[in-house]
């Protein structure tokens, strides 16, 4: 399996400050990982094939199995990366990849995406925390939830 290597042009997660607490850290799910590319298979592949059979293709199979192979080949290919993504709530700020740091006063909303954390912050910016076994319990932990 090929790994991507972490990306230089970001440069390093942000460091805490002096006297900020840790209070949690969300990394990336691996079986939230596959599990939302297992439902982009199935459901890409059934949209393939369902043109093919529109469109009258005598092998209207090869529409499900090309869509599973391609997304199963690019899945293998940036899971390296993408697993080793990790969000740090602290007592101040939200800490995430490639240095990004968000004040916790900014944080205007936490909320629920697919398998993911939308942030919304005052500004209007937005992030996502991908890949959370439980988005849900990660939204209400960055909102100031138990």
């Amino acid at each position: 399996m090929a790994r991507i290597e972490s990306d230089t042009i970001h440069g390093q997660p942000a460091s805490l400050q002096e006297g900020e607490t840790l209070l949690a850290e969300f990394r990336a799910d691996r079986a939230a990982y596959w599990r939302g590319h297992l439902v982009l298979a199935v459901v890409l592949g059934t949209a393939a094939g369902l043109f093919l059979i529109w469109q009258g293709n005598p092998y209207p199979v090869a529409g499900p199995l090309g869509a599973a192979l391609a997304i199963g080949a690019r899945a293998a290919y940036l899971a390296s990366e993408a697993l080793t993504e990790s969000w740090r709530l602290t007592d101040r700020r939200l800490l995430g990849p490639g240095g990004r740091a968000i004040p916790r006063a900014q944080i205007r909303e936490a909320r629920p995406f697919l398998g993911a954390v939308q942030i919304t912050t005052t500004g209007g910016d937005r992030h996502l925390i991908k890949y959370q076994a439980d988005p849900a319990a990660t939204a209400s932990r960055i909102r100031g939830g138990t």
